[in-house]
């Protein structure tokens, strides 16, 4: 698991090899912190074929408006550097591997 910065958003996601799964959170969101054990499990499982990481909103607010990020959390898929793939509010583990998958 990446952490994801204003700084480094080009290099990890957009430069990436590899699809890149992105999680758009805050500390204060409850729905975030409910679906961040099926995001890390998932960055397990995918190790070596899917970069993960998680952008905290409040600490990087450009990237997440870049992207038009209105509520989170926000997952979103990137691969060759443009989106491929988006999930808004919570959504059970099945449904973000879903998402990986189709970017695979």
């Amino acid at each position: 698991m990446v952490e994801i910065t204003d700084a480094n958003f080009q290099s990890e996601v957009l430069n990436s090899s590899m699809p890149a799964l992105v999680d758009f959170w805050a500390v204060w969101c409850a729905p975030c912190r409910a679906i961040a054990p099926h995001v890390e499990a998932l960055a397990k499982e995918y190790d070596g074929k899917v970069r993960v990481g998680k952008c905290d909103i409040d600490s990087n607010p450009n990237v997440p408006s870049q992207y038009d990020v209105r509520s989170i959390p926000t997952l979103m898929v990137f691969k060759g550097g443009k989106v491929v793939g988006q999930i808004v509010g919570s959504a059970p583990r099945a449904k973000i591997e879903d998402l990986i998958k189709k970017a695979l």
